[in-house]
C-alpha cells in the first residue's frame, strides 16, 4: 500500500456492515450523500462488461444497502479511491469476481445499464469511472454482493457501494456515521452545477407534445450551457434526453434521442459551438428521477440533462 493510500486509514472508519469482521475506509473528507437501506429487496450485481446490448448481471434477492459518497479532493482518479477500498474487500474474505475501467466497462451503454443513485447524490464522469463486484459465499451461490463504483472529476470524486445479503448472511444497519456530517440534504437543495456535479438539467427547454420540434426560445439553461461552454473550450458534454413510461421503451428512447439532437443542433447552430464537443443520447424512461404515477413526476422525468465528459 502506497503512503497515500495508507494516510486514508488513518481518516477514521466508515462502517459498511456492523457484522463485517472490519469497516471499509475513504480517504479524509468523505462526505455521505445518501443512504437507502430495504430489508427485503433485489439487485442486479454486474459480472462483466457491456456487450450485445447488456450488462450481464447475478441477480440477488434480500437485505439491500446503497450508499454514496462525495469526496472533495480534486485531482484523484477512480483507481486511486478504488485500490484502498478494494485491498479492504479482499481482507475481508470477498472474492472480486469483476473489475473494469470506464473504457473496458462500455463507458456511456455501461453507466446506463448499471444502478446508480440519482444526482447529486452520486456522479459518474463517463470518461473517468471504475468499477467492481465482489461476492462472499459459494461460488454458484453467494450469500453476499458488493459493488463499488467510483468517479472523479477535476474538483472531487465520488464512491456507491452496493451491499446485499440474502436471508442468512449478515443484514448491515440502516444507520451509519460518516466521517463528516451528511451532506443530502443540503446538496438537494442547491441547484445542480455542471462543473461542481457533473451534471445539470436543462430544465426550461419546451417542446410541443409528443414531438421532437424545441420551441424558439430563449432557454436560460442554453444560453449558460454555451456561455460555460465557450469560456472553457476544453470541455466536453452528452446531451440526454429521458422520457416517462407512456409509451414502449423503443419508441420512448428514439424520441429521447431526437430531443437531444434537436437541443444539440440548437447549441451548433445558434451558439456555434464545435459539434465535435456534444453528443446526444437518449435514455427513454430507463432513468427516471420521480414516480410516473403522477402527473407531476412524469413532467420531471420528461427532461434532457448536459452530463460534463471529460476535461480535455
Amino acid at each position: 500500500m502506497t503512503v497515500r493510500l495508507a494516510a486514508w486509514c488513518l481518516a477514521g472508519a466508515l462502517s459498511v456492515s456492523s457484522g463485517w469482521a472490519a469497516d471499509l475506509t475513504l480517504p479524509p473528507g468523505a462526505q455521505m450523500t445518501v443512504e437507502r437501506a430495504t430489508e427485503l429487496d433485489s439487485f442486479e450485481a454486474p459480472i462483466g462488461a457491456f456487450a450485445d446490448g447488456a450488462v450481464p448481471s447475478r441477480s440477488m434477492e434480500g437485505a439491500v444497502t446503497r450508499r454514496a459518497w462525495r469526496i472533495g479532493t480534486g485531482g484523484l482518479t477512480p483507481l486511486q479511491v478504488m485500490a484502498p477500498v478494494r485491498e479492504q474487500i479482499e481482507a475481508l474474505g470477498y472474492d472480486i469476481v469483476f473489475e473494469c475501467s470506464n473504457r473496458a466497462c462500455g463507458g456511456f451503454d455501461f453507466r446506463f445499464a448499471v444502478e446508480v443513485l440519482p444526482g447529486p447524490n452520486m456522479y459518474v464522469n463517463i470518461g473517468s469511472f471504475r468499477y467492481l463486484t465482489a461476492f462472499k459465499g459459494k461460488e454458484n451461490d453467494p450469500e453476499e454482493a458488493l459493488t463499488v463504483l467510483t468517479s472523479a472529476t477535476a474538483a472531487s470524486a465520488y464512491v456507491q457501494v452496493i451491499h446485499t445479503a440474502t436471508g442468512d448472511a449478515v443484514r448491515p444497519p440502516v444507520a451509519v456515521a460518516p466521517v463528516t456530517p451528511p451532506v443530502a440534504e443540503a446538496a438537494s437543495n442547491a441547484p445542480p452545477d455542471l462543473l461542481r456535479d457533473g451534471f445539470v438539467v436543462l430544465d426550461d427547454l419546451d417542446f410541443d407534445t409528443g414531438t421532437t420540434a424545441l420551441g424558439p426560445g430563449p432557454f436560460g439553461s442554453l444560453t449558460r450551457l454555451a456561455e460555460l461552454m465557450t469560456a472553457r473550450p476544453e470541455l466536453r458534454v452528452a446531451l440526454v434526453g429521458h422520457t416517462d413510461t407512456v409509451g414502449g421503451l423503443a419508441p420512448n428512447i428514439t424520441l429521447s434521442r431526437e430531443r437531444a439532437q434537436a437541443v444539440r443542433a440548437r447549441l451548433v447552430d445558434q451558439y456555434q459551438i464545435d459539434p465535435d464537443r456534444l453528443d446526444a443520447e437518449g435514455m427513454g424512461y430507463l432513468a427516471p428521477v420521480a414516480t410516473n404515477l403522477t402527473p407531476e413526476g412524469r413532467e420531471k422525468n420528461r427532461r434532457v440533462e448536459a452530463i460534463l465528459l471529460n476535461v480535455e
